[in-house]
């Protein structure tokens, strides 16, 4: 009789998690059916061609919506939050889940976490003022807003996602990969970056990914740090307006069904196969790595 329940709850719990799984999906689709919807008839309406032009011009006599300006962008912001990001948020996991000692540690992640739920306005002010003026102090820039300040802005808000999940993925390498690196005579540093690193590397590529994609994704704090100027460059020291942060701005203000509103939402549709793509090179990463290190 014990077995029976335990099995139909086992059944339960099972259709449960695959209709989770389900509505996911369904859901997933329904936003890109919707984002089709609204966003194809950009291609007759601009033209495929015209779309990735070089000018955003939407507001003028003669508008123009070429999304290159904005999706390089987003791609200068993005790369340079990650560079900036990156080596922070590695160093950090390591010395929590190697080098930090038990109450340490207790004190520092949840610290670091807690930065995780900072609304992305208040980082936006942070990057409006103290940052800004940081740069434009230092670099002597044209543009006291700029895709450098954006992109520093960005780093923080990101490093205690890549930290906090490059963290759990170190600790949860087998404590006997260390010894053995240890008993053949390795270093402690070379045990962690030899052995433990490249162990850990499946869970530090995803938490690399989750920093892109809110990197990416981020519209409030790029809106306010960037300068929001649509100009096809590619110095960081430049003002720049991304693709999040074009919808952010001109959606509440475009007229329901014209060829500006259709265009948002193509960028809309760019935004989200883009996500994609980064989340399937991540998916394909790590399933090679998994099988590289059984």
């Amino acid at each position: 009789m014990v077995v029976r329940e335990m099995n139909l709850k086992d059944y339960l719990v099972e259709k449960v998690l695959l209709l989770s799984a389900l509505v996911s999906i369904i859901v997933i689709g329904l936003i890109f059916i919707f984002l089709t919807r609204e966003g194809i008839p950009t291609i007759w309406e601009v033209s495929f061609t015209n779309f990735w032009g070089s000018t955003w011009q939407a507001q003028s006599l003669e508008p123009k919506y070429g999304v290159l300006p904005l999706l390089s962008a987003s791609f200068l912001v993005t790369v340079g939050a990650i560079v900036l990001a990156l080596p922070v948020s590695i160093a950090f996991a390591i010395y929590l889940s190697e080098l930090a000692d038990p109450r340490m540690r207790n004190i520092l992640k949840p610290l670091m976490e807690l930065l995780t739920g900072i609304p992305s306005v208040v980082y936006g002010l942070l990057a409006l003022t103290a940052v800004a003026d940081l740069t434009h102090t230092v670099f002597r820039t044209t543009f006291r807003l700029n895709a450098l300040n954006a992109a520093i802005i960005l780093a923080v808000m990101i490093i205690p996602t890549i930290s906090s999940i490059s963290e759990d993925a170190l600790r949860a390498i087998p404590l006997e990969f260390r010894k053995a690196a240890l008993a053949l005579g390795a270093t402690e540093w070379q045990a962690v970056s030899k052995v433990t690193v490249p162990a850990a590397f499946p869970g530090i590529a995803v938490a690399i990914m989750l920093g892109v994609g809110r990197a990416l994704g981020e519209t409030m704090a790029v809106l306010m740090a960037a300068g929001n100027a649509p100009i096809l460059t590619f110095d960081i020291l430049s003002a720049v307006q991304t693709m999040t942060a074009t919808i952010a701005i001109e959606m509440g203000e475009v007229p329901f069904g014209t060829v500006h509103y259709h265009a948002l939402f193509a960028i809309g549709i760019l935004l989200f196969i883009i996500t994609f793509i980064i989340n399937l090179i991540a998916e394909i990463a790590m399933q090679r790595m998994r099988r590289y290190y059984r």
